[in-house]
């Protein structure tokens, strides 16, 4: 596709292509507006019954999807023809599960990391908006969103360890 597809012709293409239908986040990447956040909300869903993992596990399941999404997400820019396609949301999904790493249970944490992952993806302050800007490919695509769900992750275990929820 060089050319920008309508939405219909881009539902299709996702639909029909496992690389796109894991970079447009299961079809959470296909919402018309917004569609890093209903990326983020689809990770919660999916998060919910990760969480009961020990963090050991946790951790390299995170792992995992952070490596295998430099492939992924480079692969369906690259058979898109868009660089960092928006309806790419499988970077939103490896920044919330970073996020979540260690975070205390209850919903409320699960709203917060929710929040704060999403605020630092969208503000992009140093070093993100620089990974942004500098570093390309799946990479690129994914290397932004890693560091924000890092940076959420130590705020909220600053809040978690201060009490403050």
């Amino acid at each position: 596709m060089s050319n920008k597809p309508t939405q219909r012709e881009l539902v299709s293409t996702v639909i029909r292509s496992p690389v796109h239908l894991l970079a447009f986040g299961f079809g959470s990447g296909l919402a018309p507006f917004a569609p890093g956040t209903f990326g983020t909300l689809a990770a919660v869903l999916l998060y919910l019954p990760m969480q009961y993992l020990s963090l050991p596990l946790y951790c390299l399941m995170v792992a995992a999807v952070c490596v295998a999404g430099v492939w992924i997400c480079g692969r369906s820019s690259e058979m898109l023809g868009v660089h960092d396609h928006g309806g790419i949301v499988w970077d939103e999904f490896a920044g919330y599960f970073i996020t979540m790493i260690a975070a205390p249970a209850g919903w409320q944490w699960i709203v917060l990391g929710f929040v704060l992952f999403r605020i630092f993806d969208i503000i992009k302050p140093w070093p993100i908006k620089w990974a942004d800007k500098q570093v390309h490919g799946g990479l690129g695509i994914m290397l932004d969103d890693i560091l924000a769900g890092f940076i959420s992750l130590a705020l909220l275990q600053v809040i978690a360890s201060l009490g403050i929820l």
